[in-house]
């Protein structure tokens, strides 16, 4: 039997070995490669010290037991140690829960406090104030304050469809003066931080900085 499709990329880095699981094709296809490329092709790879083994499912949405199956055939070859498990896709009912939405307008003088994440249905108008222990996602116009992971999360984020604050606060971490947003594109964006620093990039690139963040995505 020849298999010749690319749904299993094996690549050696410093100290063990990666896994990459294609997302998009059909999960007998990963079985059936896997299989013949730990018997076939990647042979040699079994052979010899023990190999640290880091497995990545890319954005599959895939159950336990599918995640097994696949873990199983690699768990069987002697000297593969699993060392971790990337499955950013799958979001779980604990994940979802821990979400809340509500949907209105924050007028000026108007504070809105929740503890967890929140999806905002809305605007928060200059004058508003938004505080959270998570994440922040505004579908609607962000032109006051946002203050996410009030208690010290610096894993927060701010997103907003109209990014137009009067401040933005993630943590203790606070965004440039209101006069630096102007003339700038602001629609679709978020606020995370990197190295202690405060910084703003386009809604499409948010999975990259918070994988887990898929149950956002398609929002």
């Amino acid at each position: 039997m020849t298999v010749k499709s690319n749904h299993v990329t094996i690549k050696g880095i410093k100290d063990g070995l990666v896994f990459l699981f294609d997302d998009n094709c059909e999960f007998e296809a990963l079985l059936e490669e896997l299989r013949y490329k730990l018997e076939h092709s990647h042979q040699n790879i079994l052979t010899g010290p023990i190999i640290h083994v880091d497995v990545k499912f890319g954005m599959r949405v895939i159950s336990d037991e599918e995640k097994e199956a696949l873990l199983d055939i690699l768990k069987q070859k002697g000297n593969l140690l699993i060392r971790s498990v990337d499955t950013p896709g799958v979001v779980t009912e604990e994940d979802t829960a821990k979400i809340t939405t509500m949907c209105g307008m924050i007028r000026s003088g108007q504070v809105l406090h929740h503890e967890g994440n929140l999806l905002f249905l809305g605007d928060v108008n200059p004058g508003g104030t938004i505080t959270c222990t998570g994440d922040i996602l505004i579908l609607g116009a962000l032109r006051g304050m946002a203050h996410a992971g009030y208690t010290g999360n610096e894993e927060a984020v701010i997103a907003a469809s109209y990014l137009a604050p009067t401040q933005l606060r993630i943590a203790e971490i606070i965004s440039r003066p209101p006069d630096e947003w102007e003339n700038r594109e602001t629609s679709m964006e978020f606020a995370f931080l990197r190295e202690g620093k405060m910084q703003i990039d386009k809604i499409t690139n948010m999975l990259r900085v918070r994988p887990d963040l898929n149950v956002f995505k398609g929002v």
